[in-house]
């Protein structure tokens, strides 16, 4: 006996069925593409936050680096040693920016004394300060006192080696400038009158830091009063 033929109705509903199931399936085609289009785009900003954030860990968008240099470079002369003519060229070597005003972000000072062969080395005035251009380095001088001033537009580590790098004064364990280390003469660094080994230049800047560096023979450094503090004015 042969199967009984479905009539106009039966087919109807599984025509009505087959469209209802391409529906369904396009429906969870087009879902999928969405999906992965939306995977995309995250896998994409994802990608380019973390490039941002490279970028942000070595420098900040102030020009002022994460990670502060260690080392000085400049002139392997004797003292004296002159504020730099071009204190562009100076902070840019240091790895800091020149800046239209001070920063107010972090605003602290360290003293810098300098000996050399039992006679002071002054510290010049407008280190880091370039007045014809209106530009200042978030580490500077104003005067010949030593103070090193850190005004800064966000909180960051400065060390000697960036402030020496300003002065355009190389140094390192063994020489400061031409001053150089042999079987007579030391140079050793002292912070708030305790001696510190290794390269000076790596010496952090703590707000009221009384750092020295001093260089010569036994007899001349034995001369020398290495000071322990620094008698700071009011408001610094």
């Amino acid at each position: 006996m042969s199967a009984q033929k479905p009539g106009p109705s039966g087919r109807r509903a599984r025509v009505a069925a087959l469209r209802a199931a391409e529906v369904r399936h396009a429906r969870a085609r087009r879902w999928l593409r969405v999906g992965l289009i939306g995977l995309l785009v995250l896998v994409v900003i994802g990608g380019i936050a973390v490039v941002i954030a490279t970028n942000q860990d070595s420098t900040a968008p102030s020009g002022v680096p994460a990670h502060p240099r260690t080392t000085a470079a400049g002139r392997t002369t004797p003292p004296p040693w002159d504020a730099p003519a071009d204190v562009a060229a100076a902070v840019k070597a240091a790895g800091l920016p020149m800046l239209g005003a001070e920063g107010t972000a972090l605003h602290i000072h360290a003293h810098l004394d300098v000996y050399a062969d039992g006679h002071a080395v002054t510290v010049p005035a407008l280190v880091g300060i370039d007045e014809s251009a209106q530009k200042i380095s978030p580490l500077h001088t104003h005067d010949t006192t030593g103070v090193i001033h850190v005004e800064s537009p966000v909180s960051a580590d400065f060390t000697l080696g960036q402030f020496l790098t300003e002065w355009q004064v190389s140094a390192s364990a063994d020489h400061l400038g031409g001053l150089r280390t042999d079987a007579t003469h030391t140079l050793t660094a002292y912070v708030d009158g305790k001696a510190v080994g290794g390269d000076p230049a790596a010496i952090p800047l703590n707000a009221h830091d009384e750092i020295a560096l001093v260089y010569g023979t036994a007899a001349e450094n034995a001369a020398v009063s290495v000071p322990s503090s620094y008698n700071w004015p009011s408001g610094l």
